[in-house]
Parts: structure tokens; C-alpha cells; sequence
């Protein structure tokens, strides 16, 4: 049993990702895979409606590659960046 969870341990690292250019390198595909996406899209609806949804794509990589930045800065330890409305800057 104890073998089991050594191999289950191993193979979940395999899927952590550690460094920055690791999760560039995630980042790369989802964005390719999105805009793959995005221009089935545009040829599926065309119009605004492809457009549109086309645009959806693209900002879900954005979203995504800043949560996996902001969590690879969290496990590190590292202070996130905070917005002070005292220091003039909103």
C-alpha cells in the first residue's frame, strides 16, 4: 500500500507546475488551444456573434495565466502586490 502512494505522489508531480517558465510554457498551449477555438468560432458564427465569442476565448487564457502566476507567487511565499488608496495611486 505504501508503494501505491509513493507512485500516486510521483506521477502528481509530474503535473505541479514549479517555475515561471513552466507556467509560461501552460500559458503557450492554452492560449494556442484558445485561438484554435476562437477561429472555429468565427467560421461557426459568423458576425459579431463569432466575434464575440472569439474575444471570450482569448480573455479566459488571460484570466487563467494571472491566476497561475498569482498561485506560483503565493507558494513561493512572495507578498502579493496590494493597492494602497492612501499612496495616490487608486
Amino acid at each position: 500500500m505504501r508503494a501505491k502512494s509513493a507512485t500516486l505522489v510521483n506521477i502528481a508531480r509530474l503535473f505541479t507546475i514549479r517555475t515561471r517558465g513552466e507556467a509560461f510554457c501552460v500559458i503557450y498551449a492554452l492560449a494556442t488551444g484558445a485561438a484554435q477555438r476562437g477561429s472555429a468560432y468565427l467560421a461557426q458564427f459568423p458576425g459579431i456573434g463569432g466575434k464575440l465569442l472569439f474575444g471570450a476565448c482569448m480573455v479566459s487564457v488571460l484570466m487563467a495565466g494571472a491566476k497561475i502566476l498569482d498561485c506560483l507567487r503565493f507558494e513561493a511565499g512572495h507578498p502579493l502586490p496590494r493597492n494602497n488608496p492612501s499612496d495616490g495611486n487608486g
